[in-house]
C-alpha cells in the first residue's frame, strides 16, 4: 500500500492527512443519505436521482466518483494503522486518548469500529451496487421502471424488507455513529484548528453529525419494515 499511498512521516503529517480524508469521507456520507430520504418523497424521486447519478457525464462520474471514494478511503484507513503503529511504538496510549480530547470507548476503540465500516461497506456495495447479495432483485432494477428510470425505490423496499438485511444495516450505522462520536470532532484537532472557543466544539460537533447520521440512515431500513414505506 505504501508504495501507491505517500505516507508522511510523522504522526502529526499522519493526523493532518486523516482529518482532510475523514472530512471529505464525512462530507460523501451526509451526502449519500440526503439523497437516500428522497424515498420518502416516493417512487419517483428517488429513481430520477439514480438515473441522474447513473448518466452524469454520460456514465463516466459515477464511476470517478466511485473509485475516488474508495482511494479516500484506503488512504485513511491506511493512515489510521500507520498511525497506530507510531503510537504503539512511542507510547502506548491509542490515537484519540491523549490528554488533547478526553478518552472515551468511541475514541479508544476507532481501528474496531473503522474495520467494521469497511466490512459493511464491502456488503453494501456487493448488496445494492452489484446485486452480488440479491440478483434477481437487482435484475429487476436494471430492467428499469415505468418510466425507463433505474427502480431504486423498489430495489431498496425489497432489500430492507427482510429483518436480517435490515438489522444488519442499522448495527452498521450504529458503528459508523460510535466512529463519528470522535472522528467527526477530532479532525478539527487533526487539522490544528482546535484551539481556544473551537475545542469546546469538538465533542458537540462529534455527537451531533453522528447523530444526524445515524437517525437519517436508521429511518430507512426502519420505515420499510414498520410499513411506513412500501
Amino acid at each position: 500500500m505504501s508504495s501507491f499511498v505517500p505516507i508522511p512521516s510523522s504522526s502529526i503529517g499522519c493526523k493532518f492527512f486523516m482529518g482532510i480524508t475523514g472530512l471529505l469521507l464525512i462530507g460523501f456520507v451526509l451526502g449519500h443519505m440526503t439523497g437516500n430520504l428522497l424515498i420518502f418523497m416516493g417512487p419517483e424521486a428517488i429513481n430520477e436521482y439514480g438515473e441522474f447519478l447513473q448518466t452524469m457525464g454520460h456514465g463516466v462520474l459515477i464511476w470517478v466518483a466511485r473509485i475516488g471514494l474508495v482511494a479516500i478511503f484506503s488512504i485513511h484507513m491506511t493512515l489510521a494503522f500507520v498511525l497506530r503503529n507510531k503510537n504503539t511504538s512511542a507510547r502506548p496510549v491509542p490515537y484519540g486518548a491523549d490528554g488533547t480530547i478526553q478518552a472515551s470507548w468511541a475514541s479508544r476503540h476507532m481501528m474496531l469500529t473503522g474495520i467494521v465500516i469497511f466490512l459493511f461497506l464491502v456488503y453494501h456495495i456487493a448488496h445494492f451496487t452489484v446485486g452480488a447479495i440479491d440478483p434477481d432483485n437487482h435484475k429487476e432494477v436494471i430492467a428499469r421502471d415505468i418510466h425507463n428510470k433505474f427502480d431504486i425505490y423498489t430495489m431498496v423496499v425489497r432489500g430492507f424488507q427482510q429483518p436480517l438485511v435490515s438489522g444488519l444495516y442499522i448495527l452498521a450505522q450504529l458503528a459508523l455513529g460510535l466512529h463519528l462520536t470522535h472522528g467527526a470532532g477530532s479532525w478539527l484537532q487533526s487539522l490544528g484548528l482546535a484551539r481556544g472557543w473551537v475545542r469546546n466544539l469538538t465533542l458537540p460537533l462529534g455527537y451531533g453529525i453522528a447523530g444526524i447520521i445515524v437517525i437519517g440512515n436508521c429511518s430507512i431500513p426502519v420505515s420499510i419494515l414498520l410499513g411506513w414505506v412500501k
